[in-house]
């Protein structure tokens, strides 16, 4: 599977946007989908997932009550709705996907390691 990633920008402290991850070549809904992002000298770092069965979501603490992911099936889309954007939030933001076998192996939702399929990444940058 195909990973583009859009919506990344520049938006000041407090703004919106909403990233968009676009899969090709297979239902992104037979997978879990995760957002990571990484910030300069920094390492990447869970966001949000959700899972392909029962959609089930997660998020890290860093972004709780302010990020929302969402799927679309019908156009094969992971969404993630960032509100409340403070600074700490500039980072490259990947789009991620982690097979049902990776799962069923043991990797955890919050761990790249698990995730098998990867987007180049899009540039969320929130300024003060």
């Amino acid at each position: 599977v195909q990973l583009v990633e859009s919506g990344g920008g520049l938006v000041q402290v407090g703004g919106s946007l909403r990233l968009s991850c676009a899969a090709s070549g297979r239902a992104l809904s037979d997978f879990t989908a995760g957002w990571f992002r990484q910030a300069p000298g920094k390492e990447r770092e869970f966001v949000s997932a959700i899972t392909w069965a029962r959609d089930s979501t997660f998020y890290g603490n860093s972004v709780k009550g302010r990020f929302t992911i969402s799927r679309d099936n019908t156009k094969n889309m992971v969404h993630l709705q960032m509100n409340s954007l403070e600074s700490e939030d500039t980072a490259v933001y990947y789009c991620a996907a982690q097979t049902a076998a990776s799962s069923y192996s043991g990797n955890s939702v919050y761990d790249a390691v698990g995730y098998e399929y990867w987007g180049q990444g899009t540039q969320v940058t929130v300024s003060s």
